[in-house]
């Protein structure tokens, strides 16, 4: 038996994970993930499977965010009937994060449809609905780390803690080869070494094969104490300058390393006399996963006693009224919220309020893909549309960059210098910059055989 192995996602871009394993009569999906960015690019996810669903065996996921996920339900929608391998967590996760996918669709349907109906054009239907996220969660089977799966013959799973965010794990593959056996290592998203709430990820010392993350290929985070520093330094700024601090936050991840910054440097950054608002229903309930799952990771996110973060003026927004009131404040107010690209979500609503205000400031703290409102921010934009509307952005925009979830070049190279025998890895993942110099990088410390995946390329194990 031999087994092949396609790149038809994430291939030069950071979004869309999706690969598929083949041998011996079976095939086998790994990753499902949903394409994100500007609406153009995001009308790829209506575009046929690049494979027939019904040849595929099984379906194992990496963690649960939208871009290695988010494909699951139209998976299922389209008669995939099959088991969903996926760590404890990320089932918990998915729970929360595959309908409310829906949900957005639902409503960005809805959207469109206005628009339609008074051009005369036929409507569009939802990628998927909520109803389809939730009946999808059927299918998931999940796992232990370290525990040992059979998938379909020939195939062996096992996850490892991949450092990311709650149940992210790195893929262990272990495949039957006529009398041999060989081991395909997936990456998944591997965490960044001074993560403030996850562990950092598994070290595997053997691999034939790896699948290797490239997100932050060419570049290295700044050092945690001076991001930690350049926080406190903000929220002074913002103190003096009277406004609000809004945070455009992943809702899983993110927000739960957010909060726990927060309330770790509590007195230091003199967070007493500001108002805190998460305002995320499914960042609420994703933080109550953490809260189940604490196990998992080392961080006193929460007390013994308690689900929720150690902050005393610390609210939750849950509905639409609660999230309303709080654009009536003017001054004093921390708002976390999503999307964390700024692509969608309540954070539109609060960044109508705030971004034309020059005392309020913007703290992204997570990555903004190429196409997305929260990049074009970054890069500079001095307007934004929202909602057919254009706003000035006075509102002083600040990038920090050393509280991401990614694991940065030195984390990458060092991840794979763990491997004994140097096997031949495979970049995904990434932005076609950050994928050259992180071969470079490889090929001169390790003399790796590194290859940089193309779409619709296949490799045999």
């Amino acid at each position: 038996m031999s087994w092949q192995l396609q790149f038809l996602g994430a291939t030069g871009e950071v979004t869309g994970s999706l690969y598929v394993l083949r041998g011996g009569g079976r095939t086998v999906l790994l990753e499902c993930g949903l394409v994100q960015g500007s609406p153009e690019t995001e009308r790829r996810n209506r575009e046929a499977f690049p494979f027939e669903v019904r040849d595929i065996d099984a379906v194992i996921l990496s963690h649960a965010h939208i871009d290695h996920s988010g494909r699951v339900p139209l998976l299922v929608k389209q008669g995939y009937a099959g088991p969903i391998h996926v760590q404890h967590a990320t089932k918990a996760l998915a729970e929360i994060m595959l309908p409310d996918a829906g949900y957005l669709n639902e409503k960005d349907a809805e959207w469109e449809n206005k628009k339609r109906r008074g051009k005369g054009l036929t409507p569009v239907e939802p990628l998927y609905t909520r109803e389809d996220g939730e009946t999808c969660i059927g299918q998931f089977e999940s796992a232990d780390y370290d525990e040992t799966i059979d998938i379909v013959p020939g195939m062996q799973l096992r996850f490892h803690d991949a450092g990311h965010i709650l149940g992210s794990a790195i893929v262990e593959l272990r495949l039957a080869a006529g009398e041999e056996q060989r081991t395909l290592v997936f990456s998944g998203d591997l965490g960044y070494r001074d993560a403030p709430v996850m562990n950092p990820p598994a070290r595997l010392k053997h691999a034939d094969a790896v699948l290797l993350e490239s997100t932050y290929g060419d570049r290295l985070h700044r050092a945690f104490d001076d991001t930690m520093q350049e926080l406190g330094e903000v929220f002074q700024a913002a103190r003096a300058g009277q406004g609000n601090i809004l945070i455009p936050a992943f809702t899983v991840g993110r927000t739960q390393d957010v909060l726990y910054l927060m309330a770790e440097h509590y007195d230091d950054w003199r967070l007493d006399d500001w108002h805190i608002f998460l305002d995320s229903p499914m960042g609420i309930e994703a933080t109550a996963v953490y809260s189940q799952y604490r196990h998992l990771y080392g961080a006193k996110l929460f007390g013994p006693d308690s689900s929720l973060p150690e902050l005393p003026n610390y609210h939750e927004a849950r509905s639409s009224e609660e999230s309303m009131r709080i654009n009536e404040i003017s001054r004093g107010a921390i708002i976390i919220a999503g999307s964390g690209m700024c692509s969608g979500g309540r954070i539109q609503h609060h960044l109508k309020n705030n971004i034309w205000r020059p005392e309020c400031h913007l703290m992204i703290v997570g990555f903004q893909a190429y196409g997305t409102l929260g990049r074009r921010i970054v890069d500079g934009a001095e307007t934004i549309r929202l909602w057919g509307d254009s706003y000035r952005v006075r509102a002083q925009v600040h990038t920090i960059g050393g509280l991401s979830a990614h694991a940065d070049q030195a984390d990458l190279v060092d991840w794979y210098g763990a491997f004994e025998n140097r096997p031949p890895v495979f970049l995904v993942h990434g932005e076609r910059d950050a994928q050259r110099a992180l071969a470079q990088k490889l090929q001169s410390k390790f003399t790796a055989r590194v290859m940089i995946a193309n779409y619709e390329q296949s490799f045999d194990i």
